[in-house]
């Protein structure tokens, strides 16, 4: 499954997601590492050294696509400042702090 944006494939399926119980929330690319991650934390009692190769794994996984996304919206931004300034509205925005009745 291909997700849109991204250049990494959805890996695990809706139906191994929901029979691990992911939550909603962790159901990204990098659901296929969080699956047995979890699974070793519960066999482990969840102590903190036992899963190190799965969750450096999955954060590493997490990492990438965070900065994808910083990457995409970098692009984004500067596309919409180049159109900006081709029309000539590079003047033209709106103040963060409006001015006050007094000032």
């Amino acid at each position: 499954m291909e997700v849109e944006g991204s250049s990494k494939k959805m890996i695990a399926t809706q139906a191994e997601m929901v029979e691990a119980r992911v939550p909603l929330a962790y159901r990204d690319q990098c659901a296929h590492l969080l699956i047995p991650l979890n699974k070793c934390r519960q066999s482990e009692f969840y102590l903190p050294w036992k899963c190190e190769d799965e969750r450096h794994t999955y954060e590493k996984c997490e990492y990438e696509l965070v900065m994808e996304r910083m990457l995409q919206m970098k692009k984004i931004r500067d596309q919409e400042a180049k159109l900006k300034h081709s029309k000539g509205q590079l003047g033209a925005t709106i103040p963060l702090i409006p001015k006050t009745a007094d000032a």
